[in-house]
């Protein structure tokens, strides 16, 4: 059966302090079936804090997005940055370990420098997946923004490396790069057996069109959610959906409505 997530990045922002106590408050609102937990690059200091606070709670979290600077530092590549990332991915594992989590996404890539040297990128993920391994959490790489070249490119590059990798699809990222259509396109479909969860979130503008960048509730943007879901429903997949569009205005106030509104689209599409 499948899961509808919410992100707790979609509520927990800069307006709000990013105060993960969040994550209890807004819970009795949301209709939906758990968390796909968010980790900042800020909480490290406070991570002790933030892991007792999820376990006494005993929240349903069966993903962990890792923290995105991790992704940052690969692509950066400056001297010591690879073993930071290292180090940082060690962290994020013991934190899903011991929240109960073993399924993680990962941003492979990122910031400014992104994919331009994607052959570091692409070594890296071998060790990457190594730790993931040792510490049992099944490792989900994101088709995130690229630079360079598109994130379906690096994908194929990923998949004809490492042919047991798994991807997570974001509908957002997608529509971004001008790729949603990849997805239904018979070229792509052992890609496409590959993911094994979906963001779905909208987006309003052109292909590369950063000034509309913003991550959008279903139905805001111009994404086609009813193709989308009839291919889903064709190939079968009952896995997981996260909810992650931006949910607090500038006083960091939940606005749990739109959240519920996505999470009931999903539902009566899947």
């Amino acid at each position: 059966m499948s899961l509808v997530l919410c992100s707790t990045g979609a509520m927990i922002g800069t307006p709000n302090g990013r105060d993960h106590t969040i994550m209890k408050s807004a819970l009795p609102s949301l209709r939906c079936d758990g968390y796909e937990f968010m980790m900042y690059d800020t909480w490290y200091e406070k991570a002790d804090t933030v892991i007792d606070f999820i376990t006494k709670n005993n929240f349903n979290i069966p993903i962990m997005h890792f923290d995105k600077k991790i992704g940052e530092l690969v692509s950066r590549y400056e001297d010591g940055d690879l073993e930071k990332a290292l180090e940082l991915f060690k962290i994020n594992c013991n934190i899903a370990n011991k929240i109960g989590v073993h399924v993680a996404v990962f941003h492979l890539w990122g910031g400014l420098d992104s994919d331009k040297c994607f052959s570091h990128n692409m070594d890296a993920y071998a060790l990457f997946n190594k730790i993931a391994k040792e510490h049992s959490i099944l490792l989900l790489i994101e088709n995130i923004v690229c630079n360079n070249e598109s994130p379906m490119a690096r994908w194929m590059q990923l998949y004809e490396r490492y042919p047991d990798i798994s991807f997570i699809f974001d509908t957002k990222m997608a529509q971004f790069h001008g790729e949603m259509e990849l997805l239904y396109d018979n070229r792509y479909r052992d890609i496409v057996k590959r993911i094994k969860h979906f963001h779905v979130n909208d987006y309003a503008g052109g292909c590369k069109e950063w000034s509309k960048f913003k991550t959008l509730h279903i139905g805001k943007g111009n994404i086609d959610f009813r193709r989308f879901f009839e291919f889903i429903k064709s190939i079968g997949y009952n896995g997981t959906f996260t909810v992650e569009g931006t949910s607090f205005d500038q006083t960091g106030r939940v606005d749990t409505v739109s959240l519920n509104n996505d999470f009931e689209y999903i539902r009566n599409n899947i």
